[in-house]
């Protein structure tokens, strides 16, 4: 049985709302741990494997993954059935590939140097700028209900969360809100609540 590494009110909370998603809290053991918060409370875990203490961490047998976008791939590949993830073939698959890395390698970078109002024309030509990134969004979101068109997938749920956990500290445009709100409501997310309290 797969065990996610998890504490409450962090980035692996995305990974309990994905697992009620997909259907399967029952087939993957979630163990809770502490990490070191910015407020200074907490620390590391000596029960958490991840090399450098953070969660999410996932463990299936011999094989370990980190990282959220590379947590969701491989959980929404690994169960199928739900259809949070196109699969190897799927003409849809290389956009999901994309939306995941993205989150990862220009939302999060450009949302952290924003918030703490870093700039620097070396890291925008590397990762944009957060205007540009928020466009990019808006772009998409305004045309269709999900990232992938007609189809919610795990990239929502992952490049939603920061707009969920930070609210306003995000800003965003109104059709980021409004999709922001519907990765939100789905009745089934109520388990995953439950589990981060």
């Amino acid at each position: 049985m797969p065990t996610l590494y998890h504490a409450p009110k962090s980035r692996s909370s995305s990974i309990l709302a994905l697992l009620d998603e997909l259907g399967i809290l029952d087939k993957v053991e979630i163990r809770h741990v502490t990490i070191p918060r910015q407020d200074g409370s907490g620390g590391r875990d000596p029960a958490n494997p991840h090399p450098e203490g953070k969660v999410p961490y996932l463990v299936d047998g011999e094989d370990h993954v980190r990282e959220r976008g590379a947590i969701i791939l491989y959980l929404t590949d690994m169960f199928p059935e739900a259809g949070l993830g196109p699969l190897p073939g799927d003409p849809r698959r290389g956009q999901y590939l994309s939306w995941l890395s993205w989150y990862q390698g220009v939302l999060e970078p450009v949302a952290i140097l924003n918030f703490f109002k870093i700039r620097h024309p070396a890291l925008e030509a590397t990762f944009r700028d957060y205007d540009t990134a928020i466009r990019r969004l808006d772009e998409v979101l305004g045309q269709q209900p999900w990232l992938l068109g007609d189809r919610f997938s795990g990239a929502d749920l992952l490049i939603a969360s920061p707009f969920l956990f930070f609210g306003e500290g995000m800003p965003r445009t109104p059709a980021i809100d409004d999709w922001a709100r519907r990765v939100h409501s789905p009745p089934s997310r109520a388990g995953a609540a439950e589990l981060d309290g």
